[in-house]
C-alpha cells in the first residue's frame, strides 16, 4: 500500500493564507498574490490599485476634505477598513526582510508600488526589461528533443513575465507564435493546422492539446522503428556470433596445423644438421694414415714412428766416429728401415667397402 510519500499527489498550497514571498521570483509571487487579493474581495484588490478609500465632505469653500472619522456611516467604514485588510494580506504574505522594507507604508497601494520599483525596477529600468523579455519572445523557438510541455512551460514564462511587466499578447498572437517556432519535422502538423483550423479563433489550449497528440503518434512510431532496428540488430549479432565461432574454429585448426608443421619443419632441421655433422665429421682423415676422425698433424701412427726414429737416429749418433761418410750411411740405413716399418703398418690397415680405409 503506497504511502503518503509514495504518492504522485501532493497537497495543493492554502486557499487560506497569501502565497509567500522571501524576495525570489517576484513575478510568480505578484501574479498569485493578485489573484489572491482578488478573491477574497475584488474591493481589495481595487484598494491595492487605486489607493485607499477615504470619506470626503466639502468645506465652507467648497473644498473636499477628509471627513471625520465619527462621522462615517456603515458603508463608509467598511470601505476604508479594506485598506486595513489588504495591508494585513500583504503583511502576512512577506518574509522579514520584506517586512522591514514596506513596514513604514500607510497603505497597501503603497506597498504594491514599492515592492514593484525594488523587483522590477523604475519605468526606465522596466522598459529595458520589457525590451529584453519582448526579444526573448521574437526568438522563441521549440528546441530539438524538446517536449511540447517543457516548450509551452518556457513560452508560459516568457510571456507572463511581459505581462507582469505590463506588455500583454492577444491569445492570436500567442497561437501563431507557438506555431512559427515548430521545428522542421514539425511542418506537416503545422501545415495541417494551418490549413484547418481559424488562427484567429483558435484557443492556445487546443492547440497545445493538438500539439500533444500528434507529439505522442511521433513517439509511438519511433518506438515502432527502434524495435524493429533492435531486432535486426539482434538478428545481425547472432549472425556475427555464428561467423565468430566459425572463424574461431578454423583458427584453431590452422594453428593446429601450423604448429604441426613447425615442429615437423623443426625435426627436419635437427635431423639435417646431425647429418651434416656426421658427414662433416667423417669427410676429416688422416693423410698418413688414411683414417678418419683427426688429421696428420694428430695421427699417432706417425708420432710412433718418428720416436722411433729419433730413438735410432739419436743412438746411432752418440757413437763417436771420425768418419763422416759412415755416419751419413748409417743414418740414411736407419730411415730405410723407418720407412719399411711404415709401409708393413699401412699395409695392415683393412679397407673400407668404399675403397677407402676404415679405422
Amino acid at each position: 500500500m503506497a504511502t503518503h510519500s509514495d504518492s504522485t499527489f501532493r497537497e495543493g498550497q492554502s486557499t487560506i493564507r497569501p502565497p509567500f514571498f522571501d524576495g525570489n521570483d517576484y513575478p510568480y509571487w505578484k501574479t498569485r498574490m493578485r489573484i489572491y487579493l482578488q478573491a477574497l474581495d475584488y474591493e481589495i484588490w481595487e484598494i491595492v490599485c487605486d489607493g485607499p478609500f477615504m470619506p470626503l465632505i466639502k468645506n465652507e469653500v467648497g473644498e473636499d476634505i477628509p471627513k471625520p472619522s465619527r462621522e462615517w456611516n456603515e458603508l463608509e467604514k467598511r470601505k476604508a477598513s479594506l485598506n486595513s485588510k489588504a495591508m494585513n494580506a500583504l503583511f502576512c504574505a512577506l518574509d522579514k526582510k520584506e517586512f522591514h522594507r514596506v513596514s513604514s507604508c500607510e497603505s497597501a497601494n503603497e506597498i504594491w508600488h514599492k515592492l514593484e520599483v525594488v523587483y522590477e525596477g523604475t519605468n526606465q529600468v522596466k522598459e529595458s526589461k520589457i525590451s529584453r523579455y519582448t526579444r526573448q519572445y521574437e526568438l522563441f523557438q521549440m528546441e530539438q528533443n524538446e517536449s511540447v510541455y517543457s516548450m509551452y512551460t518556457r513560452f508560459t514564462d516568457i510571456v507572463n513575465t511581459l505581462g507582469a511587466l505590463g506588455k500583454t499578447f492577444s491569445n492570436s498572437e500567442k497561437v501563431k507564435k507557438i506555431i512559427r517556432s515548430l521545428p522542421k519535422e514539425w511542418r506537416p502538423k503545422r501545415t495541417a493546422i494551418e490549413e484547418a483550423k481559424d488562427l484567429n479563433i483558435l484557443s492556445i489550449d487546443d492547440l497545445i492539446g493538438s500539439l500533444i497528440s500528434y507529439e505522442e503518434d511521433l513517439a509511438a512510431e519511433r518506438g515502432n522503428e527502434e524495435k524493429k532496428k533492435s531486432i535486426a540488430l539482434k538478428a545481425m549479432k547472432h549472425e556475427s556470433d555464428e561467423e565468430s565461432e566459425l572463424d574461431e574454429e578454423e583458427m584453431d585448426m590452422l594453428a593446429r596445423r601450423l604448429r604441426k608443421l613447425f615442429k615437423q619443419s623443426g625435426e627436419r632441421r635437427k635431423s639435417r644438421d646431425l647429418k651434416n655433422r656426421k658427414e662433416k665429421k667423417e669427410v676429416i682423415k688422416c693423410y698418413e694414415c688414411k683414417k678418419p676422425g683427426h688429421i696428420r698433424t694428430e695421427c699417432p701412427l706417425l708420432n710412433k714412428l718418428k720416436k722411433r726414429a729419433m730413438v735410432a737416429t739419436w743412438d746411432d749418433s752418440d757413437e763417436e766416429t771420425s768418419d763422416s761418410e759412415e755416419h751419413q750411411e748409417m743414418t740414411n740405413l736407419a730411415l730405410m728401415a723407418i720407412g719399411d716399418e711404415l709401409d708393413d703398418e699401412l699395409d695392415k690397415v683393412p679397407q673400407s667397402r668404399n675403397g677407402g680405409e676404415v679405422p
